[in-house]
């Protein structure tokens, strides 16, 4: 038996230690997929091989963690199945590319990196604390951007050998800047990206120092844009506000024309760079018209499967329409839906853009609802609008973001090919990622649609409101008592007058010896005691005085009421509780008649001593109201008083019928 208690023991100490260390890898892989994940974030925009470094880092962190965490279960997004759909069709068409070795390799690079991103966003990200945390190392990135273009244009880089402007349409415009990105029309893609996150976060939000920063950081992202001269992004962006300003807040519409006609007062090269638009036909405008002819010519060439992954360069020259075989490279036609189109065919960009918009409208439809507002108490620190930021709002304005952001994607796709861009396709399929996120959390669903993340998110903010509803009606009825109290229980009392002066009257009266004179009572006509004059009083204080008063009137008529209650009762008292008749007196002699006994029993005894001495305490104490313990001590009296006069009663009846015998 000890044998067997011994392994018993020893098989538990191993069970047990197993679990410790399932705990500590669990712990370990959630933390491996979870900052890899905020290094990717704040990479992206600042080093695409930095942030292809943590992206591997996060997957490797989640691959163990769906390992070792049997509670870490795949998650499906709602847009998944055009992904898929999308990631297979693209391999397809690797089939009919011209050189099927560089388009699978390209493929493998660049769309696994874009699906690695996505999983790693919808698998890893499942609270609204995280969303926090992903905003602010994408606002520290941000900056970091921002900060070094204008750190180009305040101190000049010559990009004009690098065929970014038409030199012979613009000779001023000899610089643009580009930042971290590879270039301005890029730069100008994410900077639109930003002013949309920013905006939905500034429309959802209701705290007023928030606002300020987050209108700030518009402002700043507006003028890096101007930096880049990109005609298109610059158009987009304010085709997007100006049309929500249009449709829901005309002050964003009236803050868009006083932003516009300040940065064209500041910077005139800026109003014609954008008038050129629809008055000038330089060679950049020139040749998209001429690469979207050879791209609609590819398309119905190749409508199935396309022309293969990335083949775009490598077929271009077949369709040359505008060079006609100058030593230039054309790597995409400058315009995501005809490249999509061209190299994936047909029903690969059905998919892709099923994906695409299906994203942008889930995003701009979800809604939560907003938890009450924490005022920033005590002294101001910039770390508190972080921490103390409601995570409705966040969520909120993320989701609407989001939506505006995607739009604008699609929108600069009609003049330029963004998602060429590695960084930039990894940042859409991240917002999008974020997006379906943002969905599984909304409470507003149906009950197929909700998720354990939704149903989380609801209980907490069910929680968060009727916590924050209570915290408000505690502090509220805290301070009004504190109020009440205080007038209540003064430092100076007050003489109490009227009723409840007699009932103390009463009540000392009772506690003297018998023949002690009572008190004189005052009159309700009594003057109170005089009080200091006072301060005029605050809304709380006249609150407190008129509960005060409420509360003492309300004492008095009690006392009142109970004082005549106690004087109706005295009055309707029997006579005979008062003045109790006497037995009659027995006959001297025995044998006497009959008529002469029962004149002695009929004639009355002087009333007994202690039922007068009764009559006059009564008499004198009719008048005075009683509080409760006087009114309960004199019910107590009268019922043994008539309970001695019923005994009494019932002996003279009994002496009667004896002599009636007799």
């Amino acid at each position: 038996m000890k044998k067997d208690k011994t392994n018993l023991t020893g098989a538990h100490i191993r069970e047990k230690r197993r679990a410790l260390a399932q705990g500590r890898w669990k712990r370990r892989a959630s933390a491996i997929a979870w900052y890899g994940l905020l290094a990717e974030v704040f990479f992206l925009p600042l080093s695409p091989g930095a942030a292809t470094v943590a992206l591997l880092v996060g997957i490797a962190g989640t691959a163990l963690r769906f390992y070792v965490d049997k509670d870490f279960h795949f998650r499906h997004l709602r847009f998944d199945v055009p992904a898929v759909l999308f990631v297979a069709i693209s391999a397809l068409s690797v089939l009919s590319s011209p050189d099927r070795g560089f388009s699978f390799y390209n493929y493998y690079n660049l769309v696994g990196v874009y699906v690695l991103t996505y999983l790693l966003i919808g698998q890893n990200v499942r609270e609204p604390w995280q969303m926090k945390s992903i905003l602010r190392m994408a606002c520290a990135a941000a900056v970091i951007v921002l900060l070094y273009g204008y750190y180009q244009f305040l101190f000049g880089i010559d990009i004009s050998s690098m065929k970014w402007v038409d030199g012979d349409a613009f000779p001023e415009l000899r610089k643009r800047v580009f930042s971290t990105w590879e270039n301005p029309n890029i730069l100008a893609g994410y900077l639109d990206i930003l002013i949309c996150l920013a905006f939905g976060l500034f429309m959802k939000c209701r705290n007023r120092e928030r606002r300020i920063l987050l209108g700030a950081f518009m402002l700043a992202a507006a003028a890096c844009l101007a930096m880049t001269y990109a005609r298109g992004a610059c158009l987009v962006i304010a085709v997007i506000l100006a049309g929500y300003g249009a449709l829901r807040d005309r002050r964003v519409l009236a803050a868009c024309v006083v932003v516009i006609a300040l940065l064209f007062a500041v910077d005139p090269m800026l109003y014609e760079r954008i008038a050129s638009v629809f008055t000038k036909v330089d060679t950049s405008t020139e040749m998209r018209l001429a690469f979207w002819e050879s791209t609609v010519a590819m398309i119905q060439d190749h409508p199935f499967l396309g022309i293969g992954w990335g083949a775009y360069w490598m077929v271009y020259p077949e369709y040359d329409f505008y060079l006609q075989g100058a030593n230039v490279l054309i790597v995409h036609a400058h315009n995501i839906y005809l490249n999509y189109m061209a190299e994936i065919g047909i029903p690969g960009a059905v998919a892709f853009f099923w994906f695409f918009f299906g994203t942008m409208v889930m995003a701009l439809r979800t809604h939560f609802p907003e938890m009450p507002v924490r005022k920033l108490r005590g002294a101001f620190r910039w770390e508190r609008l972080w921490t103390d930021w409601e995570e409705s709002d966040i969520l909120a304005g993320l989701s609407q973001g989001i939506g505006l952001a995607v739009l604008s994607v699609a929108l600069n796709g009609l003049t330029d090919d963004l998602l060429f861009n590695i960084p930039s396709s990894m940042l859409l399929w991240m917002i999008a990622a974020l997006a379906g996120v943002l969905s599984c959390m909304s409470p507003q669903k149906t009950a197929a649609e909700k998720t354990a993340g939704g149903n989380e998110f609801l209980a907490r903010f069910r929680a968060t409101a009727v916590q924050n509803a209570k915290e408000a009606k505690d502090k509220v009825q805290g301070k009004v008592e504190e109020k009440v109290h205080g007038m209540l229980y003064r430092e100076t009392p007050v003489e109490p007058v009227g009723a409840a002066k007699a009932a103390s009257d009463s009540k000392s009266a009772e506690t003297t010896a018998e023949s002690s004179a009572p008190e004189p009572v005052k009159t309700a006509d009594a003057p109170e005691a005089s009080e200091a004059p006072q301060k005029p009083l605050d809304p709380m204080d006249e609150l407190a005085e008129e509960v005060r008063k409420a509360l003492e009137q309300r004492k008095q008529e009690e006392e009142a009421a109970e004082a005549e209650a106690a004087a109706k009762e005295t009055a309707a008292a029997p006579k005979g509780e008062v003045e109790a008749e006497t037995p009659a007196s027995e006959p001297e002699q025995e044998g006497a008649d009959t008529a002469g006994s029962a004149e002695d029993a009929a004639s009355p005894e002087p009333d007994r001593p202690e039922q007068t001495e009764l009559t006059e305490e009564k008499a004198e104490t009719a008048g005075k109201p009683e509080d409760g313990e006087t009114a309960e001590k004199k019910a107590e009296e009268k019922a043994e008083e008539k309970k001695k006069a019923k005994e009494a009663d019932s002996h003279e009846e009994n002496e009667r019928d004896i002599k009636g015998d007799h």
